[in-house]
Parts: C-alpha cells; sequence; structure tokens
C-alpha cells in the first residue's frame, strides 16, 4: 500500500518482531498500544493494518523534521524517529519566553503538514518527554523549574527505559516514579546497580543528561527534475548521467564509497517508483545509470515509452564506506575484481535479471530453499534461513539436489510398497529399494532411517502438505534422501 492511501483515520500498526512498535491516532482509539502482540491488537481492532517496521524508512521520513527544527532552533538532538530534545534556555531568551519558542516550533512542522505534535518543556530530557506526552489535549506543557519530581511522583515506573527492571520494581510494590524516588539513593544502587541508579535518577526528575546536537549530515543525495518531463527511458538515462557523475564524485570527495543506493522516480501523474538496489562491491557512475534503466524498465515500460513522462529522479545513498578500504591491492586488482567486472558488464548488456546468483534461503523442502537473485542483489529468503526451522534437514546437506524429485520406490522383504499409517509408523521394515520405481530393479537397503514428517499449513485444506521422510543406503553405498507423499515414494537429493 502506498502512503497516498492511507489516511488520518486509518487504523495503522508498525509491527517488530511480532509486537506492535507504534500505531496511528485511530488504532490508539480502539485499544491498540504499544508492546501488544499482533493477533491481540487485531482482535481489538478488526480494520488494523499491519506494516512491518523499517527503522531505516523511519529515520529517513523523520530527517525533514529535524532539519526544518535546525533552521530555527540549533542544537536539536535526535532521541529516536519522532522524538527530538534541544536547550531551551537559548530560543527562550531569542523569542522571548519559553511559551514563544515552542509555539514556534509548532508552526515550523505546521509548515511541514504535520498535526498533532506536542512539546513539552522541564528540567531534564525525560521530565520534558514525559510532559509533551500528558499535555492533557493541548499541544504545549511547561513543567515550571524545580517542580519536576512532583510532577513525575504519580506516574507509573512503567515509564522508565529499563523494561527488564520495572517488572522487578513492580513485583517489589514499587509501582510509581515517586515510589523509587522515595528510596535511598545508596540502597538502589547496591541493589539493583547502574541501571537501578540510572532509574532512581530519572524518577527523582534529577535527569542531567545534557543535549547533545546532531551533526548535520552531508548532503550526499542528487536529484534532477525535468521540464518538459521526459517519455523515453533513454532520453532520462542520458540526462541522469552528468547527475550521476556528481553523485560518485561527492561520494569521493568526503572519502566515501556506496555500496546501497536508493532510486526515486517521479512521474508526471504523481506516482513514485522507489527501491534501493545492493552492490557486492562498490557502485561507479556507469552502475548507478544501468539501476536508474533497470528501474525505469521495471515500472511500467512499454516498448520505448513510460506510461507517465518522468519529471524526477533522485538518487540517495544508502549504505556508505570509507574508500581506504577498497583500494586497490600493491599489484592491481585481483581474479575477484575482474570476475566482478565481467558479470557486471554482461549484466548491463543484457539486463538485471540476466545474471543470478545461487543463494540459500529459508525452508524445509530442499528445492525450495534453492533461490536464483540478480548479480548484486540480496536474497529475499536470506534472513529466513538463519531462523529455526522445525523439520528442515540438519547438516550435513546432500550434494545433489534434483530439481524436479525422481519416483522410486521402498518395499518390504516381501516386496510390498511401504507405507506410513496416521501415527507416524511404518507398516514394514524397509528392506528394497529400487531408483526407478520399479521392483524389478530393487535392491537391498543396507541402511535407513525415518520417517520424519513434515507437515505445513494444516489449518488449510487447499495448501496443506503432509510428507514423512526418509534416509537410506542401498546395497551400492549410495545414500538418498527420500519423500513419501501420500501413497507415492520419491526422491529429493541423493548424498555424493
Amino acid at each position: 500500500m502506498h502512503a497516498q492511501e492511507i489516511t488520518d483515520d486509518t487504523p495503522v500498526a508498525l509491527v517488530e518482531r511480532n509486537l506492535v512498535f507504534a500505531c496511528s491516532t485511530a488504532a490508539r482509539a480502539e485499544g491498540v498500544k504499544r508492546g501488544l502482540r499482533v493477533r491481540e491488537a487485531q482482535a481489538r481492532c478488526t480494520q488494523l493494518q499491519v506494516f512491518p517496521y523499517d527503522p531505516v524508512l523511519d529515520a529517513r521520513a523523520f530527517e525533514p523534521v529535524l532539519a526544518s527544527i535546525e533552521e530555527i532552533m540549533p542544537g536539536v538532538q535526535l532521541v529516536r524517529p519522532g522524538t527530538c530534545v534541544l536547550r531551551a534556555r537559548g530560543p527562550s531568551r531569542y523569542y522571548g519566553t519559553e511559551e514563544l519558542a515552542a509555539t514556534e516550533i509548532l508552526r515550523c512542522l505546521e509548515g511541514l503538514t504535520i498535526t498533532g505534535a506536542r512539546v513539552g518543556i522541564a528540567d531534564g530530557p525525560f521530565a520534558a518527554e514525559q510532559a509533551a506526552r500528558s499535555t492533557g489535549g493541548e499541544a504545549i506543557r511547561i513543567i515550571p523549574a524545580g517542580q519536576s519530581p512532583n510532577f513525575l511522583a504519580p506516574l507509573p515506573v512503567s515509564l522508565l527505559p529499563q523494561t527488564e527492571l520495572t517488572a522487578l520494581f513492580r513485583r517489589l510494590g514499587i509501582h510509581t516514579l515517586g515510589d523509587l524516588a522515595a528510596l535511598d539513593t545508596t540502597d538502589v544502587r547496591e541493589r539493583f546497580g547502574e541501571p537501578g541508579a540510572r532509574s532512581h535518577l530519572l524518577a527523582s526528575g534529577l535527569d542531567s543528561a545534557g543535549v547533545v546536537p546532531r551533526t548535520p549530515p552531508k548532503q550526499l543525495d542528487r536529484t534532477i527534475e525535468f521540464e518538459p518531463p521526459l517519455d523515453r527511458i533513454d532520453q532520462v538515462t542520458f540526462a541522469f548521467r552528468a547527475t550521476a557523475d556528481t553523485f560518485i564524485a561527492g561520494l569521493t570527495k568526503a572519502g566515501l564509497v556506496c555500496t546501497s543506493i536508493r532510486i526515486e522516480v517521479t512521474a508526471e501523474s504523481g506516482q513514485v517508483s522507489e527501491r534501493t538496489w545492493l552492490h557486492p562491491r562498490l557502485f561507479s557512475v556507469t552502475d548507478v545509470v544501468d539501476r536508474v534503466r533497470w528501474q525505469l524498465q521495471g515500472s511500467g515500460a512499454i516498448d520505448s515509452g513510460l506510461g507517465s513522462p518522468i519529471v524526477r529522479v533522485r538518487v540517495t545513498p544508502e549504505s556508505v564506506d570509507d574508500i581506504g578500504h577498497h583500494e586497490e591491492g600493491l599489484w592491481g586488482g585481483g581474479a575477484d575484481e575482474r570476475i566482478h567486472h565481467g558479470l557486471s558488464r554482461v549484466q548491463s548488456m543484457l539486463g538485471h535479471d540476466a545474471v543470478l546468483t545461487a543463494t540459500i534461503g529459508g525452508g524445509r523442502v530442499l528445492a525450495e530453499r534453492q533461490q536464483l537473485v540478480p548479480w548484486g542483489d540480496r536474497a529475499t529468503g536470506a534472513a529466513g534461513a538463519k531462523q529455526p526451522w522445525p523439520g528442515s534437514l540438519p547438516a550435513p546437506a546432500p550434494a545433489t539436489v534434483f530439481e524436479a524429485r525422481r519416483t522410486v520406490g521402498v518395499f518390504s522383504s516381501g516386496g510390498e510398497p511401504i507405507r506410513v499409517d496416521d501415527r507416524g509408523t511404518v507398516t514394514a521394515q524397509v528392506a528394497l529399494f529400487s531408483a526407478t520405481g520399479s521392483i524389478r530393479d530393487a535392491r537391498e537397503v543396507s541402511a535407513w532411517a525415518g520417517p520424519w514428517p513434515i507437515l505445513e499449513r494444516w489449518w488449510d485444506a487447499r495448501q496443506h502438505r503432509s510428507i514423512q521422510r526418509f534416509q537410506i543406503v542401498d546395497a551400492d553405498g549410495t545414500a538418498w534422501l527420500l519423500m513419501l507423499d501420500g501413497e507415492e515414494w520419491s526422491a529429493e537429493a541423493r548424498y555424493d
């Protein structure tokens, strides 16, 4: 779903590790809150739209907000995307009062079409954040100097950042920040260590952490706008080449190389094609231009024209590295560089999907774990391969995995086909194996193990799968990985 399709009254939740990381105002009105499990949140709000939380996208979306605040009040520190702090003394003196300074921040955010922003002012960053969160419907809440301990006293200890300690505090009968602040500092430190002492300091309203202004990032992204809009791919890529030159030159001047870029292509109709491209080594000018062309070809290109003319192309570095880590060796490039150059050249001439790399993804069946991805891209299932897969095959993996499963036969000593009953028990001892499926070609089995069931989507009547896995060693000493699907035996792989 595009951002344009999400309205202010749409209940939305961002999910991380199956827990709600953040939610919209409409979702909170239905009882959804941070920390809920996804199923519980969906039970509270049946229209809840769930999206995975992307910290990179979150930080990128909040960057214009920080830049706008820095234009009127320097010295902004980013706490996390959506929350920032700055010293109130300078702005309050410049604008006259703390309230006028806070009003100016809200006016700045309104210029970015941001609604619902709140400002809290207190003695420390922690108290100021709680003041902003409990404005009581007002946009600004100011805690008078020296009154932060009284303000924090009735608030729950769950607001403290040390989540592992807050549960312990509640079990010990410490339910509010005032309860924690009333304890002796030395006793808290001896019992809970430095994290407890830090929590006690925050609860007492004595947070003395100074504001550390962020260093504004260097403007390394480059944008080109077309007037009039261009409706041919070759015109866009030719015009973009000079921008790619300045993009790479800017990185080089900063002592950086780029291994991941984000390209945004904006059409005259307002549609935006956005994609992140990876590179096995580092991007050159030609590589950047190729990625723009491939993205245009994949965004609705018909013959040599586009569905809607292009008005803007923007390239942004996603991942950068020190240029010193990518210098050539003393005697020039090695074999890896030559291989990369050759593959990249073929890919540039034939297209993004012309050169594929074999990778291992997640799953249980070996054939499904094989993935072919374009050269330089990251496999979509690479992260899943590292996750636990109950029922997956343990190491070592077979050397030969058949592209299509081969029909085989497994028989008892009397020549009867082997089956597995509903209790997962074989109907007879495995004695004969046929690589062709015919009893006439059967050979004796010297060893076998199994069955190991694979049960997937048992709740789905159409897509459920129940397979029994076996390992068999025939009389020639060849080991096979077999599967029994219903009454059909097949060989999934062979141990060479």
